[in-house]
């Protein structure tokens, strides 16, 4: 062996090591009690683990002008001591924007209790209670009373009881201390919260229960009266207490936030997505399901089509996902669920180079030549093609990055990640080993199967037909999604609340509306898919609690559990689609400049019209089929133009080494030619894909259904519009060389 393929086999040696080194491993391994005995080097996004994800808006408008400055960090910090206090390990919590702050909650399962502790304001304020009954009648009457307010009293002993309040509060809980929770002397032992207060507060409070004995003394949090005692005397000890009937848990989170000080202002949730711990562990059992099978299926096609060649194949995908896991490893990146679709896009994509490189192995051996002689040629013509596809992905990929939030920008990552390793796994390490088996055993032939032969069909003469075809197709599909308006759009996109519910026996989605309708909310939409224990419901208004408590009810004995929650804000709807929609003209727009660059802008206009047919067409189909459109769904439209458009470039970079080669015919004649030879690989490559794609969309699990429906349908109508789209279209404009040094003139091939 030579020093140089020597040195080539030790380094892909070490990187298999070091990457079951980095990797090892993967998960968290635990002991039979749930214990995590050792750490795994992959992070599970909330989506697989479990967790609450919030964006929190805080309303800097009500803070004073000099107060705004460091508002934003006084907010993470206090929403970090209050989380910390929670219990919640490797949280996350930064700024976004100038008044959003983003807070993830690995593990947290009781929602309403995490939104109690971090999204309160606990403004604290004692108000004395006037005890004019005139006044008070005044107030209910609606009329105004000079200086007072009029208040009802929160739920608990005197629950909606009227009291008119003073406006100004005599004490405010920056003066506190310390709040914590305590239990009463009495025989029942009601939990209450004690409040100690700092000098200047004491002082205050001891004048203000002096001067104020035999009268009631609110205490109100964020404009909400707790209680009112009744001032029996005057309290200079700087110690108080607010008691409310309250729960232990309702006491701990009051104190809680209490403790560690106030938000600088009101904050709101403008979207939430709840993951419980039962819909994570479905879903890595789902993903992992789908990449073995679509692994498996990957494996058996090309070990069987292409004999030695497809088995090196295949150990060059082993090494590719051991790189991406790897890389995730090491830069701290986070698994998503999107990401193991990305992961599982990868097994298909990444033989798509093999593809390539083998049919040009295989016209290379055709001609006659060594098997030592075709190896480099065919790399070498399989290169330009190969590299231009990938890039192209690329570039999708990195605007789904920039646009993308939260799971999605994991599936970008992976996807990356994916595209590169690829490169070099296909390019690089197959060679290396086919040039072990030449030197080490003189290996002569590859033996492969050819199921697609050379075509002699006729695809551009009958152009005009399918332009008619796909018009009709893409108008038809518009105008069902024109005619359902906003039912088009999930959560994402037109803000409301999604509830997933799982059922310990099946349910009838006629007895869930029943249910909704009784509660007021007859305009839900709900969804069933497949399995009659789960049901999906989306509401315009948050109503989870109200929801649950109403199902304890309705359906009781059958328990349920609440899988996953999304909440997202009108507001919040419409900037997401907004940037849904820019990242879909961005990401055409680079793959436009790209192929302009690369060839020209008539090929670039060409090849950017069929991926708007088929992003199109993919859209046709997820209205006829009742399919809403989510951030997912964008990722999916995004990666069905990336790779539709390395089918479209495959056949233009033929298109351009057959003008050099071919010496007569006319260009269309020319293109004609180059989509026939091509036509073998077009459905090669699609049809790896395909294998990975149909096993998301039957073992991916429900939460990713849409997306890996999205994809099937946009890959099957990419490889149709790169043949009946795109190659003729070039033809249609073309009336110059499309590449620079051709004669403009092509010599016409006619019958004797």
């Amino acid at each position: 062996m030579n020093k140089r393929l020597q040195w080539k086999m030790l380094g892909i040696v070490a990187l298999v090591i070091a990457s079951v080194y980095v990797i090892w491993p993967i998960f968290d391994v635990k002991d039979k009690d749930g214990k995590v005995l050792q750490k795994g080097k992959i992070n599970l996004g909330l989506d697989l683990r479990g967790g609450m994800h919030l964006v929190l808006k805080l309303d800097v408008e009500k803070i004073p002008f000099e107060g705004r400055h460091d508002a934003m960090e006084r907010a993470i910090e206090i929403i970090r001591n209050r989380v910390d206090q929670f219990g919640v390990g490797e949280m996350a919590i930064h700024k976004q924007g100038k008044d959003h702050i983003i807070v993830q909650l690995p593990g947290v399962t009781d929602r309403e209790r995490a939104l109690e502790i971090v999204g309160r304001t606990a403004h604290l304020e004692f108000k004395v209670v006037s005890d004019n009954t005139e006044d008070l009648k005044k107030a209910l009457n609606n009329e105004s009373v000079e200086g007072y307010e009029l208040k009802h009293m929160e739920a608990g002993r005197g629950g909606g009881e009227p009291i008119l309040v003073e406006k100004n509060a005599v004490l405010t809980g920056d003066l506190l201390v310390d709040a914590k929770t305590e239990f009463s002397s009495s025989g029942f032992g009601e939990p209450y919260v004690s409040l100690t207060f700092n000098s200047k507060g004491a002082d205050l409070f001891s004048k203000v229960t002096a001067t104020n004995v035999g009268k009631r003394l609110a205490i109100a949090l964020d404009g909400k009266i707790q209680s009112a005692p009744v001032i029996r005397e005057p309290i200079p000890s700087g110690r108080a207490q607010i008691t409310g009937n309250f729960s232990v848990d309702e006491a701990n989170a009051l104190s809680v936030v209490l403790r560690v000080g106030a938000l600088p202002a009101p904050v709101t949730v403008e979207e939430e997505r709840t993951v419980g711990p039962l819909l994570g562990t479905d879903s890595i059992r789902s993903g992992i399901r789908a990449t073995v099978i679509g692994g498996i299926l990957v494996f058996v096609f090309m070990a069987v089509y292409y004999g030695l060649a497809g088995i090196v194949a295949n150990i060059a995908l082993v090494l590719n996902i051991l790189l991406i896991l790897a890389a995730l490893a090491m830069f701290k990146g986070t698994l998503t669920l999107p990401g193991i679709a990305g992961l599982i896009l990868t097994i298909g994509m990444a033989v798509d180079a093999n593809v390539l490189i083998y049919e040009r192995i295989r016209e290379e051996l055709k001609l006659g030549k060594s098997l030592r002689a075709a190896l480099p040629a065919g790399y070498h013509r399989a290169f330009s093609a190969i590299l231009d596809s990938n890039l192209t992905t690329l570039v999708a990929a990195a605007l789904l990055f920039k646009f993308g939030s939260g799971a999605i920008r994991g599936f970008a990552v992976t996807l990356t990640v994916g595209i590169i390793a690829s490169l070099f796994t296909a390019i690089t390490v197959t060679r290396v080993i086919f040039e072990l088996f030449i030197e080490q055993m003189d290996l002569a032939n590859l033996k492969m199967m050819q199921l697609f032969p050379e075509t002699k069909i006729d695809f551009i003469g009958k152009r005009k037909i399918f332009y008619l075809l796909s018009s009709v197709v893409i108008i038809a599909g518009l105008l069902i999604f024109g005619m359902r308006g906003e039912k088009n759009y999930g959560v994402d996109f037109s803000g409301g609340t999604l509830q997933q519910f799982m059922f310990q026996s099946p349910v009838k989605v006629d007895d869930v509306r029943k249910a909704l309708k009784d509660m007021g909310l007859g305009n839900a939409s709900i969804q069933q898919y497949g399995n009659p224990k789960e049901v999906m419901i989306r509401t315009q208004v948050e109503a989870v609690a109200r929801i649950k408590e109403k199902f304890n009810e309705v359906f009781k004995p059958n328990k349920f559990e609440l899988l996953r929650v999304e909440t997202v804000g009108p507001a919040v709807g419409r900037n997401l689609r907004l940037g849904a929609a820019l990242a879909l003209i961005y990401g055409l727009g680079g793959i436009l400049t790209y192929v302009m660059f690369r060839f020209n802008l008539k090929y670039a206009a060409a090849g950017v019209i069929a991926l708007f047919h088929d992003v199109f067409v993919a859209v046709g189909a997820l209205a006829l089929t009742n399919r809403q459109f989510d951030l997912t769904i964008v990722a999916a439209l995004l990666t069905i133009a990336g790779y539709s458009i390395n089918d479209t470039i495959v056949i233009y970079d033929r298109i351009r080494e057959n003008l050099r080669l071919v010496k007569k015919g006319s260009f269309a004649d020319i293109v004609n030619l180059s989509v026939n030879q091509t036509l073998g690989r077009t459905i090669l490559t699609s049809l790896t894909t395909m294998l990975v794609t149909v096993s998301l969309l039957l073992f991916g699990g429900e939460v990713l259904n849409d997306f890996a429906f999205c994809l099937f349908i946009g890959f099957i109508s990419g490889v149709y519009s790169t043949v009946y789209i795109a190659s003729p279209l070039i033809i249609s404009w073309h009336k110059q060389p499309a590449i620079k040094g051709v004669k403009k003139q092509y010599p016409v091939i006619s019958k004797k």
